[in-house]
C-alpha cells in the first residue's frame, strides 16, 4: 500500500504550484481535452487573490512521493457564509486508488470544523462524477454548459447586424468602453450593477444572494490583473436618467492574447426587454476584434436553464463544449 502524504501549499511553494498544475493539466487532458491548459503563473496567481481577494486553500496528495491528486477549499466570507466549495482533481493513472476520497474527506472534516452546513463541488455531467459525489450525500443541483466563440469563424457581419438591430431596440441606452480597471467615479454605480447577476436561475442550489461593494470589485480586477489580464468592460448607460442598466465583461490574457474569458454578463431589472444583453455581447466582440484582433476564443459559462442568456450565445454562434454539473449536500457540524 503506498505512503500517503497531505500537505497544504501556497503561491509561493514552487514545486509543489509545478506538481499541483501537472496533476491539472492530466485530468483536464482525459476528461476535457478541448479545454486550455493551466499555466504556472496563473495558478499561482489564483492562490494568492482567488477570483476576488478570496483565495482557495489549496492541498496536494503524493503518493509514495509522487504528487496525484490536489484539492481546493473555498469558504466565502463575505457572503454565503453556511457553504464550503470544494474541487478535487485525480491525475487519470491514478484514479480508483481512493485519493481522491481521501482528499474529498480531508476537506469535508475542514469546512465542519469551520462551521460550515453545506458542501458543493461541480465536474462534468459524468457517471464518474456523479457516483463519487454521492458517496458524500451530494445530489446534483444546477446543470451548466461551457460554450466557446471561435473569433476567426464569426461572420463579422451577421454580428454588425445583429448589434444594429438590438440597438434599434434600445434607443434611449447609450453604450460605453470601460478599458482596464473602472474609473473611482463608477466603482459605486458598476458595483451596485454587478448585484443584477443574482437575478440568474440557481436552480436547487442552496445559495444566498452575493453581497457587490466598490471594495470587492476593486478586489476582483486586482485578481485579474495579477495574472497579467487585460479587462474590457461594456456598460449600458440610460441616456435620460444616466443609470447604469448593463454591463458584460471580457478578459484576455497577457501571456496567451488568442485567448479571452467572458466573464458577467447582466442587465438590472428595471432596463430588461430592451435586447442589452445582446447589444452588450455582440459589442463586446466587436470591441475585441478592433482591440484586441489576436484572440481566437472566448469561453463562456451559465446554468442550462438560463434560456435568455443561453438564446444569446445561440445567436452569436458560442458553441456548447461540454456539460457540468454542481452537486451539493448538508453538512452536519458537530455541538459544541
Amino acid at each position: 500500500m503506498a505512503q500517503v502524504d497531505i500537505h497544504r501549499y501556497g503561491a509561493e511553494d514552487v514545486a509543489d504550484v509545478r506538481a499541483a498544475v501537472e496533476v491539472h493539466n492530466a485530468a483536464a487532458a482525459e476528461d476535457a481535452p478541448w479545454s486550455h491548459r493551466t499555466l504556472e503563473d496563473r495558478f499561482a496567481a489564483k492562490l494568492r487573490l482567488g477570483w476576488d481577494g478570496e483565495p482557495p486553500t489549496a492541498y496536494l496528495l503524493c503518493a509514495d512521493g509522487l504528487p496525484v491528486a490536489v484539492a481546493e477549499l473555498d469558504l466565502p466570507q463575505r457572503d454565503n457564509t453556511h457553504l464550503a466549495w470544494v474541487s478535487v482533481a485525480v491525475r487519470p493513472d491514478q484514479r480508483g486508488r481512493g485519493y481522491g476520497s481521501t482528499l474529498f474527506d480531508g476537506m469535508v472534516e475542514e469546512a465542519r470544523r469551520a462551521g460550515r452546513t453545506s458542501v458543493g463541488t461541480e465536474g462534468w455531467d459524468c457517471p464518474r462524477v456523479l457516483s463519487f459525489a454521492a458517496r458524500f450525500g451530494l445530489e446534483p443541483r444546477s446543470r451548466g454548459l461551457y460554450r466557446r466563440q471561435h473569433v476567426r469563424q464569426m461572420d463579422r457581419a451577421r454580428l454588425g447586424a445583429l448589434y444594429d438591430k438590438a440597438a434599434a431596440v434600445a434607443p434611449d441606452y447609450e453604450v460605453l468602453r470601460i478599458p482596464g480597471r473602472t474609473p473611482p467615479e463608477l466603482t459605486a454605480p458598476v458595483a451596485g450593477l454587478a448585484a443584477a447577476i443574482n437575478d440568474a436561475p440557481t436552480d436547487g442550489l442552496d445559495v444566498e444572494d452575493e453581497v457587490f461593494s466598490p471594495e470587492r470589485l476593486g478586489a476582483y480586477e486586482d485578481a485579474l490583473l495579477s495574472r497579467g489580464d487585460r479587462l474590457y468592460r461594456l456598460l449600458a448607460r440610460h441616456r435620460a436618467s444616466g443609470a447604469l442598466a448593463g454591463h458584460t465583461v471580457v478578459a484576455v490574457e497577457g501571456g496567451r492574447p488568442g485567448i479571452a474569458w467572458q466573464h458577467d454578463t447582466a442587465v438590472a431589472r428595471p432596463h430588461r426587454g430592451h435586447r442589452l444583453g445582446l447589444l452588450l455581447k455582440a459589442g463586446m466582440l466587436l470591441w475585441l476584434a478592433g482591440a484586441e484582433p489576436q484572440v481566437q476564443t472566448v469561453d463562456t459559462h451559465n446554468a442550462e436553464s438560463n434560456d435568455h442568456m443561453a438564446a444569446v450565445n445561440e445567436a452569436l454562434g458560442y458553441r456548447v463544449m461540454a456539460r457540468a454539473v454542481e452537486l451539493q449536500g448538508p453538512l452536519q457540524v458537530p455541538a459544541r
